[in-house]
């Protein structure tokens, strides 16, 4: 009934609403509640995504905090590594 309603003009919607028995303003209101209900539909659709992507994020963020910790824990053993073997020097050179 909205959707027929929605294309004619408000005499004709009038006379149509007068053959189903209902009110013109009985339509606006169905239509209003079906707008008010896709809306809701669409913010818990968007918090329901909003959520899921905040869990990826903090996933995400604790992956990128561990590698750096991995990455600082190598480059220290490389500098530990090149101070030891300018104080004691390089074993391959002792090798040689």
């Amino acid at each position: 009934m909205v959707i027929s309603s929605a294309a004619l003009d408000d005499e004709k919607n009038n006379e149509l609403c007068c053959e189903k028995g209902i009110f013109p303003h009985h339509i606006k209101q169905w239509k209003q509640d079906f707008i008010d209900r896709s809306a809701i539909t669409k913010k818990a659709n968007i918090r329901s995504d909003n959520k899921a992507l905040r869990k990826d994020n903090k996933a995400l963020q604790k992956e990128i905090n561990r590698k750096d910790k991995a990455l600082a824990e190598t480059a220290a053993i490389i500098v530990l590594q090149k101070k030891v073997n300018a104080i004691w020097g390089n074993d391959e050179d002792n090798l040689q």
